[in-house]
């Protein structure tokens, strides 16, 4: 069974500090009445209560800084604080809103008013407490739950490598192998890799998120990276009888150009994934204002509108395709490494598809 709420009662006409002693102790509360605001901001600095009745009219500390005292004090910031007051102008009540006071009641006092007001926010504090303290529970759950699945990941780093090494050395025996092993170890090679890809990715945004990662900037043009990664993916992209388009002027800035490179890549990759067979994708660099711009354009078939926000959280990818594999952390870490720079990402359909 709960204590009863500590209320604590400010007011320095004794008949009202009487009168609203009595009324609590009949709801079953722990009363401390208090004749003035001097003695009630050190009583409630030595013991915080769980609710304050206040009365703003008082010689001396009056009730709008006994209230702003009492905000200002770490372990007494969440008490609530309903004033007591005569004053019905509308500036009284604006200020005392503004000094912190969750409520007020109007003299003269009526007792069923003021139990109902000072059970309402007790209830409310309660229920505030117990969703911090459940919040507090899961933000903890979720740290271990991060930090075994980092340990895990980082754990599968090292097997990964020993079955792409070992598969690579078989797959130089393709000579002397039969046809179908070959094709064996080729899809072995792809999943192993693709699983390779996919530690990284969790271990670089996990970085990312707990600002790991250091970025080591350097002048680099990102023209250049972009048209050093198009010719690497010519392969695929004549493969599928693709198009690309690539209109980048030189655009130097200070940036990480190995992280660039990793956003330009997962970009490009997206865009050559989706891009239906015989279409084009289109790339643009260009410098503003003192800023870098990189805008590709492919014709995939889009991003749903409700979807453009969630494709750049974890695990958010959306718009499978048969054959195209996802991890749902190539968006993810676009947008972390490219807000680690300052900058941000996003999603617009164009007349011909999307872009990004």
């Amino acid at each position: 069974m709960e204590p009863p709420a500590n209320i604590l009662v400010v007011d320095d006409t004794p008949a009202n500090l009487t009168l609203l002693c009595s009324i609590l102790r009949e709801g079953g509360y722990r009363v401390r009445p208090a004749p003035s605001g001097a003695p009630a901001a050190r009583a409630a600095a030595a013991e915080p209560p769980d609710l304050v009745l206040l009365d703003i009219s008082m010689p001396g500390l009056d009730g709008f800084e006994v209230c702003t005292r009492i905000k200002t004090d770490p372990r007494l910031r969440d008490v609530p604080v309903i004033f007591l007051t005569a004053h019905t102008a509308v500036d009284d009540k604006v200020k005392a809103f503004a000094v912190g006071c969750v409520d007020y009641v109007t003299k003269p006092i009526q007792a069923e008013e003021v139990r109902a007001r000072v059970a309402t926010h007790l209830q409310l504090c309660r229920q505030q407490r117990e969703l911090r303290a459940s919040y507090d529970r899961l933000a903890e759950l979720e740290r271990l739950r991060d930090g075994l699945v980092h340990m895990l990941i980082h754990d599968l780093r090292s097997p990964l490598a020993a079955i792409i090494a070992f598969a690579q050395i078989l797959r130089e025996q393709a000579d002397v192998l039969p046809r179908q092993a070959v094709d064996d170890l080729d899809d072995c090679l792809g999943s192993a890799r693709r699983m390779a890809e996919m530690v990284t990715a969790v271990l670089d945004v996990s970085k990312l998120e707990h600002t790991a990662m250091t970025l080591r900037p350097e002048r680099c043009d990102l023209a250049a990276i972009v048209r050093r990664l198009v010719a690497e993916t010519r392969t695929l992209a004549r493969d599928k009888q693709l198009v690309i388009d690539v209109a980048a002027p030189e655009v130097v800035l200070d940036a990480d150009p190995a992280l660039l490179a990793r956003v330009v890549q997962n970009l490009l990759s997206n865009a050559l994934d989706f891009t239906r067979h015989g279409g084009a994708v289109r790339i643009a660099v260009a410098a503003a204002a003192g800023t870098a711009r990189f805008a590709i354009e492919d014709d995939g078939p889009g991003v749903d509108d409700a979807d453009k926000a969630r494709i750049f959280q974890k695990f958010g990818a959306v718009g499978r395709q048969e054959g195209r594999y996802s991890n749902g952390l190539g968006l993810t870490f676009c947008r972390m490494a490219i807000e680690a720079h300052g900058g941000a990402i996003g999603v617009t359909d164009g007349s011909s598809g999307s872009g990004a």
